[in-house]
């Protein structure tokens, strides 16, 4: 298999890149990072270079470009099953995958208020109530996934799944707000943020211009 390239945008706030980026680090897929850095003018000709959509994160695999982070995260599913991205188990797959989706299209208001921001220190933040709801929201799906399918481990599934990784940028951002968990959700929290690779991505986040 050719060496793996994902094309990221910046740690401190690409929520996006990190899906993928963290997926591949779990999984344990060898891959070349290429940076652009965002919201500059020279943004999307850097990465229109590699993306055909004119954004990030790209994955290049050979000849093959897969875009969007989902898609992304479904292609790293097939390339290593074995580390099963996805739960093995038909029911709790299918609550993986829905899940994952409604992340990927909804709470908006959610990535309005509460925007992911590795470098804004941990303190007590405000949002309105459309964005309380997405965070009451969030908390339930994380409830609902670990009653059901968490007694294997730490994880929404018990082991690291997609679902993990597609919100883990949400776990940033009740960190960085402080936005109140129960003692349960506030262990999973802990989780996500005490992996090696999200540590990783947190201090190079904090490193960038």
């Amino acid at each position: 298999m050719a060496e793996l390239t994902l094309v990221i945008g910046n740690k401190q706030f690409s929520s996006w890149s990190l899906r993928p980026w963290l997926a591949l680090k779990q999984i344990g897929l060898p891959f070349r990072e290429v940076l652009v850095l965002l919201r500059r003018p020279e943004t999307k000709a850097e990465i229109l270079k590699y993306s055909p959509s004119g954004k990030v994160p790209y994955l290049i695999d050979g000849s093959l470009g897969v875009w969007d982070s989902l898609a992304i995260i479904e292609y790293l599913n097939e390339l290593r099953p074995e580390a099963r991205l996805w739960p093995a188990d038909r029911a709790a797959r299918g609550l993986a995958r829905a899940i994952s989706a409604e992340m990927h299209s909804g709470f908006a208001a959610l990535r309005q208020h509460l925007g992911m921001d590795l470098k804004r220190a941990p303190a007590q933040g405000a949002w309105p109530a459309e964005a309380a709801a997405d965070i009451e929201r969030v908390q339930a799906i994380w409830a609902e996934a670990r009653a059901r399918y968490g007694a294997g481990g730490p994880f929404l599934f018990g082991h690291f799944t997609a679902a993990d990784a597609m919100y883990a940028p949400v776990v940033t951002r009740f960190h960085r707000y402080g936005v109140p968990l129960d003692s349960g959700l506030t262990a999973y929290r802990d989780t996500i943020l005490a992996l090696p690779a999200m540590r990783e991505w947190t201090a190079a986040a904090e490193q960038e211009p």
